[in-house]
């Protein structure tokens, strides 16, 4: 975690006031998501050494992998994503998320997934329950729920105040059938979006896939560098976090589109905030709220695109900045759920 002081519970809790002013509710006019799956990329990923590399930035900042070209004349994401790279025609890019709140796990976990923070009368829904709930339909969470990120508040993986009805399954185990894992990596984080597709395909509205379950003692995405608990470096994402991630992900997307299912199945890979711009003394990135990027794919967005813009270091957003509520309103506004504030441009 980041060498600043750690906010309180009630702390936590009061941030809520400044991140929750949203407009009127509106309604979706052509939702054409049926189901979804969210790729929660635990930790947090470095938006300049994966979505938006920024090359001429100062050696202090841009860190050390290379841009490389896609299939959508333009766009460049960092060679840790060669195979995204392949499939960028297929998803959209939104470059300028940010939140105004504390930049620890919790904050960012709950508002990209409830669209706003827990309150003392309880935790806010994951747009899944509100959405199983709807339609009577499950959600799942694969492969395991997020667990201790530093606070004892929830993560914004429940049906909270919806009730125990609404929760999400856990199967015990992956159920692969007889599909060939290989294309997705043979990882962990591959198989359990190998098996994210096979649930959807019967009828499971909603898959939550956890990349990692917590962000100690493991190598997540999370890289300080610090040597200790939270010890990921940028080296663990060239030779480890990014490849796991690359692979699985586009032949998710790939698998998707030749089955038929990726214009009724909204694909969003996202993490809980961005990394410093600066590199810390140890070559890695602390906890960054100011600016990160999202994925998303299916369900109607238009794929190609980029939405928003960071400005030369990565540091906040220089064009059409999207507050993280924003993005869990654009899953409701996809899937057919009163949606207060969607980013409408993507479709």
């Amino acid at each position: 975690m980041q060498s600043q002081p750690q906010p309180t519970r009630r702390g936590f809790l009061a941030t809520s006031a400044a991140t929750l002013a949203l407009a009127s509710t509106v309604r979706s006019s052509a939702p054409t998501a049926r189901r979804a799956i969210v790729l929660w990329l635990t930790g947090g990923p470095s938006q300049l050494d994966t979505f938006d590399p920024k090359p001429d930035a100062p050696s202090t900042m841009r860190g050390p992998f290379a841009p490389i070209a896609t299939t959508v004349p333009g766009l460049h994401l960092s060679e840790t994503l060669p195979r995204l790279a392949t499939q960028a025609h297929r998803f959209a890019l939104v470059r300028s998320v940010y939140h105004d709140g504390p930049p620890v796990h919790e904050v960012g976990q709950q508002l990209l997934q409830t669209g706003r923070l827990n309150q003392e009368s309880g935790e806010a829904p994951h747009v899944a329950a509100e959405l199983a709930a709807a339609r009577q339909q499950r959600w799942a969470i694969l492969p395991e729920r997020l667990g201790h990120h530093g606070i004892s508040v929830g993560h914004g993986q429940s049906a909270g105040t919806l009730g125990a009805a609404h929760e999400a399954f856990l199967p015990e185990r992956l159920d692969l059938g007889r599909d060939n894992p290989t294309p997705y990596g043979r990882t962990s984080f591959g198989n359990a979006c190998l098996a994210a597709r096979r649930l959807i395909e019967r009828d499971t509205a909603f898959v939550c896939v956890n990349m990692y379950s917590t962000v100690f003692n493991e190598t997540t995405w999370d890289c300080h560098a610090d040597g200790g608990s939270l010890a990921s470096t940028l080296d663990d994402y060239r030779r480890r976090i990014c490849p796991a991630f690359d692979t699985a992900c586009a032949a998710l997307l790939d698998d998707l589109h030749q089955r038929g299912l990726l214009e009724s199945t909204l694909v969003v890979a996202m993490g809980e905030f961005g990394r410093t711009p600066l590199l810390n003394r140890r070559g890695g990135r602390d906890h960054w709220a100011g600016v990160w990027s999202v994925l998303l794919a299916g369900g109607g967005i238009r794929g190609g695109q980029v939405l928003g813009a960071s400005d030369a270091h990565g540091a906040e957003p220089r064009d059409r900045p999207v507050h993280a509520t924003e993005i869990a309103d654009t899953l409701r506004h996809a899937l057919g759920l009163p949606a207060e504030r969607p980013v409408r441009e993507l479709f």
